[in-house]
């Protein structure tokens, strides 16, 4: 991965500088800064920020307007990359142990030294599954096979990617292009 990349955020409000304190924990690949590949997809995450941002009162939140905002990925040497090329095992146990950090034992202690983790987004339409797998539906949380049972119902190869920036070195790779604004009808 050397090659520069255009990366989206949707947002109730333009974010040219990302701030990791602002981000919440309990989240796919951990505490981070969220973007993605694709700019649809960033657009529907408008609609999810602006709720959240009412919902804790943030003053600039307006219920029907928010933004796409645009970002240049360099990455630099040093950078303590992982990405995931597809939805695995290996991704269903790291998104479930940031999710849930005691759920499998070691697991969520490989990821923190990780400045970057990218890969497939368990969205609003997977995470049926995933509270399912969690409460042991589809056998022990820890079993391989309780885990390919879950990916099976996710519909892996209809999932977007997602990319989490858990670190100021990581935050330092990104450089603001433009924000869009997008408004919501019907609010």
């Amino acid at each position: 991965m050397n090659d520069k990349i255009i990366l989206y955020h949707g947002s109730y409000c333009v974010v040219q500088t990302p701030d990791l304190s602002k981000c919440a924990a309990g989240k796919d690949f951990g505490r981070g800064f969220y973007l993605t590949t694709s700019k649809n997809q960033a657009q529907k995450f408008v609609a999810t920020s602006i709720k959240k941002a009412l919902a804790q009162k943030e003053q600039y939140a307006q219920p029907s307007r928010g933004f796409v905002n645009a970002f240049e990925f360099t990455p630099s040497e040093g950078l303590s990359l992982y990405e995931f090329k597809n939805a695995d095992v290996g991704w269903l146990h790291c998104v479930v142990s940031h999710r849930k950090h005691d759920c499998i034992p070691g697991e969520f202690e490989k990821w923190i030294d990780y400045d970057l983790i990218c890969g497939k987004i368990a969205n609003d339409q997977t995470n049926t599954v995933i509270t399912a797998f969690l409460d042991g539906v589809y056998g022990p949380i820890n079993s391989d096979r309780a885990a390919e049972l879950a990916i099976s119902f996710l519909e892996p190869e209809k999932l977007t990617n997602q990319w989490c920036f858990r670190s100021s070195k990581a935050l330092g790779c990104l450089k603001f292009l433009t924000a869009e604004e997008v408004c919501l009808h019907g609010r």
